[in-house]
């Protein structure tokens, strides 16, 4: 199987440093002025392992978490599971307010790891895309990808042709590009594809 298999218990985790996805909104502008790609507002969570009524109860108190009055603008949360069987989380702000983003998914990495679910966390994810004006990338959707037992980020850039194929070429520049902004992943091979990740595709 593929898609974060290897993350699971295949190499000797590191201590989680969540705080640096606070990292991401300084790093947003760099990839702004470097690439053109904006945030879409949209980010997720990816998790395995959990069922039953712990999940019941997880889902529960991460909506009262997050959509504490949705009338105020609360961010949206959504819960699917893919081809593979992992849940992701999804949550959505408006695409200027990449803070709030941030703030909600390293609320939601440290819900779970404190309720014992920190061994089931994959990796977070926000989604960006490119601007009309990038000639290059133009509606090209690019994830930075944070993983939980690194403690580190990767690009992953889908091509917007239908196939699951990559924009290895924006991948590495990107990486270049946030050297100096986030602690990014210096193994290629841990930069594993997160095809149909929500917040990925047309919006």
């Amino acid at each position: 199987m593929g898609l974060l298999d290897t993350l699971l218990g295949r190499s000797r985790p590191v201590r989680p440093d969540l705080d640096r996805l606070f990292a991401l909104p300084a790093a947003a502008l760099t990839l702004q002025a470097g690439t053109g790609h904006v945030p879409t507002g949209a980010g997720s969570v990816c998790f395995a392992g959990v069922e039953g009524g712990a999940f019941t109860r997880l889902k529960e108190e991460v909506r009262e978490l997050l959509d504490v009055d949705e009338g105020a603008g609360a961010a949206p949360v959504a819960f699917t599971r893919d081809a593979y069987g992992y849940t992701w989380l999804s949550a959505r702000r408006p695409a200027d307010d990449l803070v709030a983003l941030v703030n909600d998914l390293h609320a939601v990495n440290t819900l779970l790891q404190e309720a014992g679910f920190g061994p089931q966390l994959l990796c977070s994810l926000t989604a960006f895309r490119a601007g009309p004006a990038d000639e290059d990338h133009r509606g090209h959707d690019l994830a930075l990808v944070y993983l939980y037992k690194r403690g580190t980020f990767y690009p992953f850039a889908p091509r917007s042709d239908g196939a699951e194929s990559r924009d290895n070429a924006l991948e590495l520049q990107v990486r270049a590009l946030l050297a100096g902004d986030l602690a990014m992943e210096p193994d290629l091979e841990r930069w594993f594809p997160v095809w149909g990740a929500p917040g990925l595709g047309p919006a």
